[in-house]
């Protein structure tokens, strides 16, 4: 069930109703049973493998607190962490691992062959399993208490706005919700409304139609070259950011309706002023995870300065291939990483460049100029996260400075000029909205206008989501992870 399908805003109302008219004690029953069936309507035949890893987790708490010892507590941790863990590697990763040995044993001249496994990957596994390890292992530090409520922590499992694709909710922040009588409030429901509508528009309005430029380049590298491959980096950078914030917007302001509060997942990344700002705007719920959960356990920055690098390496090599089972993705993570470790090598002499440069003396060129470069290093980095195989950006990246670079040859068969221009005034309006924010004190656009001129411009969005939408009900991006 798509945020922008029909089907999904008759689900939602139906749910919220119910929801408010079900007795406080009984509601976790009602909003339990909404989301398994809303994830049975992506992926019935691994609802019982998502209820597995559900319980799983719930009876690693609960052996946390029956045992108080060491060994028994660590052998819970080792089982439960592997089982999760091993769930994930088998249906996301064992045919990648599978068929990079056999790659790899065929350039040493070994002919060696695996009987292939042929999965399908269960929608959102990645989210659902790092929300399970966040339980078992802030349980198994005492960071939080054993939630003994089996229908309460099923439903922190599985609460459907942000179970397929986040934001990833700690168990500290969404658990205590779910214990907590919820009433129906106007300002929550029309606060949440107003960001189901906003990340509608990011959905169909910019991401999807950017998308028919982007599929249209990038699934044909060869045929397009020079000023149509830029613009189609470019535009895959807001296509990226416009689906997976729309994402998280309705996901926020459906839970919003509720009563409950998920975490904010993303906060204008391309104005970041450096890598290390980027990744903690982007995707936060995950950047935030794997700081406390993979960074901080390997010995952040209580180690020395050349395992400190290392450890921040690692980190986004393992998120490389967190988003995806291929060697495309770990190259990406592999670039940001070296962006990270660049800038700290780098930091003395750019640090005495700048004091010395006539462009730090003018404080907001220094600063568009620093969002300049960290904006087109991110966009590289894209491309590689974007092309289906390395030949494909690689093919890309030769294309570039090939001939062609008129206006006219940047129109593809798939996407008309005033579409493309639609499209790209949309991308300008966002970005001149969010610089706006981007100031300080300046709060959120919506919030700041008075209720008429709020609903007003709610109702305009609403319009242009009817009158410019594309509604070919394409799957948000992160689905895949």
């Amino acid at each position: 069930m798509l945020f922008n399908s029909l089907e999904y805003f008759v689900f939602l109302p139906v749910v919220l109703c119910g929801f408010f008219l079900v007795p406080s004690r009984f509601r976790w029953v009602w909003l339990l049973g909404a989301s398994w069936y809303f994830y049975a309507s992506w992926s019935s035949q691994y609802l019982l493998l998502f209820i597995a890893n559900t319980f799983v987790a719930y009876l690693a708490g609960l052996g946390f607190e029956r045992f108080q010892a060491k060994t028994p507590r660590r052998l819970i941790l080792g089982a439960s962490v592997g089982l999760l863990l091993g769930t994930l590697f088998v249906f996301k990763y064992l045919a990648f691992f599978q068929s990079s040995l056999v790659a790899f044993l065929d350039a040493l001249g070994a002919d060696v062959h695996f009987r292939e496994l042929k999965v399908t990957l269960p929608v959102g596994v990645s989210f659902y399993t790092f929300q399970a390890l966040a339980y078992v292992v802030d349980v198994y530090n005492r960071h939080v208490p054993t939630e003994r409520h089996a229908g309460v922590f099923a439903l922190y499992k599985a609460f459907f706005p942000q179970l397929v694709a986040g934001p990833i909710e700690r168990p500290a922040r969404l658990l205590p919700q779910l214990h907590r009588p919820t009433r129906l409030e106007c300002q929550r429901l029309a606060t949440g409304f107003a960001l189901v509508v906003i990340g509608l528009f990011k959905k169909v309005v910019i991401a999807d139609r950017l998308a028919i430029y982007v599929d249209e380049v990038y699934s044909h590298p060869s045929q397009y070259h020079g000023l149509t491959v830029i613009l189609a980096t470019y535009l895959f950078a807001f296509q990226i950011y416009c689906d997976f914030s729309g994402y998280s917007d309705i996901a926020i302001g459906s839970a919003r309706m509720f009563g409950y509060d998920l975490m904010q997942n993303f906060d204008r990344p391309y104005f970041s002023r450096s890598i290390r700002e980027f990744w903690t705007r982007w995707h936060i719920s995950l950047s935030s995870w794997f700081r406390d959960y993979l960074y901080i356990p390997l010995g952040g920055n209580r180690v020395s300065p050349w395992r400190n690098k290392l450890n921040l390496f690692i980190v986004f090599l393992v998120s490389g291939l967190w988003h995806g089972a291929s060697w495309t993705f770990v190259a990406w993570g592999a670039l940001h990483g070296f962006y990270l470790l660049f800038a700290m090598w780098t930091q003395k002499p750019r640090t005495w460049l700048a004091e010395k440069s006539r462009i730090a003396r003018v404080p907001w060129l220094h600063t568009t100029l620093e969002r300049l470069v960290v904006f087109h290093l991110v966009a590289f980095a894209w491309i590689f996260f974007r092309a289906d195989t390395f030949h494909d950006a690689w093919t890309l990246l030769g294309n570039v400075p090939r001939v062609d670079w008129s206006l006219d040859a940047v129109v593809v068969p798939s996407l008309s000029g005033y579409e493309l221009t639609l499209g790209i005034v949309a991308v300008t309006l966002l970005t001149l909205l969010h610089a706006w924010q981007d100031r300080p004190n300046s709060g959120e656009f919506l919030a700041k206008l008075r209720t008429p001129a709020r609903w007003a411009v709610l109702y305009a969005m609403i319009c242009s989501i009817a009158l410019f939408g594309e509604f070919n009900l394409t799957e948000f991006i992160y689905f895949q992870f």
